[in-house]
């Protein structure tokens, strides 16, 4: 098929590449803007961006997908299909059924599970078993559109968001091959989607990433796994930013302790109270400094039962 492909993170790479190395003719890779980034503010290419240079494919930047120009310059560009993978914009109507076989979204979630911005890391956050990606025709509301095709992804005990990320990049790269073949065959059945089970997979902010001493040790340890590799969990230890990397929960009974303080500190071990249960933190970093497992971590920087974790702003 000739495409027109839409994206720009990471997570869209792999649906790019699977597409060429099944013999799909790339029109065109529609991404965002570059950005400045870091201190220097260099402009970095979005990821979409160098994978489609590196196989020589035109490059299209537009600030605003929806405006008239934007609409009328695709309206050029040969495709027998529109395949849309994170690309960061809502589209409108006409560019959705601009191509003969509209546009094609790959969602990496159970849909109708998880509409959204950020359904990967929720799914961990949430405590799910199972995730997953669907390919859908897409229409004009935010994910609501008929469903292609699906599959399922387990999830492991001590799933990252990171990880679950790359697992769901590499499905849905295989699933939206798949999900052209059968459409040029004409054996796909859409399915309409029903209400979402689940609330709107909302975009992720640094703020999110404040643990709240008081909420279980259960939910704490699955934000901090959703959250990795960013934005990152983190508390203040005397005024500056401890990101936890990696930590487990485990039963306790009703404690005098305070939200947030620290129960017993061994030279590898540190334990903190939580709303309900305890929390044993296993991989750190304090602000400035590089992350650490709990023991690397207390040789430099000595801790002593009783100090309170806070949970002041970034």
């Amino acid at each position: 098929m000739q495409i027109i492909f839409m994206g720009t993170p990471d997570f869209a790479v792999g649906s790019l590449e699977a597409l060429i190395e099944a013999g799909h003719t790339i029109s065109l890779v529609v991404t965002q803007p570059d950005k400045k980034k870091g201190r220097g503010h260099a402009m970095q290419y979005p990821p979409v961006k160098e994978a489609a240079i590196a196989h020589k494919i035109p490059v299209w930047q537009p600030e605003k997908i929806r405006e008239e120009a934007s609409i009328e310059y695709l309206e050029k560009i040969p495709a027998d299909v529109i395949v849309v993978v994170a690309f960061g914009q809502l589209i409108p109507k006409r560019i959705l059924q601009m191509k003969p076989y509209g546009c094609i979204n790959v969602h990496g979630s159970l849909l109708p599970k998880y509409r959204g911005a950020a359904p990967i890391q929720w799914a961990v956050i949430d405590g799910e078993t199972e995730s997953g990606v669907t390919t859908m025709q897409m229409d004009e509301g935010l994910d609501t559109g008929d469903m292609l095709l699906k599959t399922v992804v387990p999830l492991e005990a001590k799933e990252t968001g990171g990880s679950l990320f790359d697992k769901l990049s590499a499905a849905g790269a295989a699933l939206c091959v798949e999900t052209l073949r059968q459409l040029q065959e004409g054996t796909i059945h859409p399915e309409k989607q029903g209400e979402s089970p689940t609330p709107y997979a909302s975009m992720l902010t640094k703020e999110m990433g404040e643990i709240d001493w008081t909420k279980d040790a259960i939910s704490i340890e699955r934000l901090v796994r959703g959250l990795n590799p960013w934005p990152s969990a983190y508390t203040t230890l005397d005024g500056k930013i401890l990101k936890i990397w990696e930590c487990e929960a485990l039963p306790g009974d009703a404690s005098k302790a305070a939200c947030g303080e620290i129960l017993d500190v061994t030279k590898d071990s540190m334990t903190i109270q939580t709303g309900n249960g305890i929390l044993s933190i296993k991989s750190l970093q304090l602000s400035g400094k590089k992350r650490m497992d709990i023991a690397s971590f207390l040789r430099g920087t000595p801790l002593k039962k009783g100090i309170i974790l806070s949970t002041n702003k970034l």
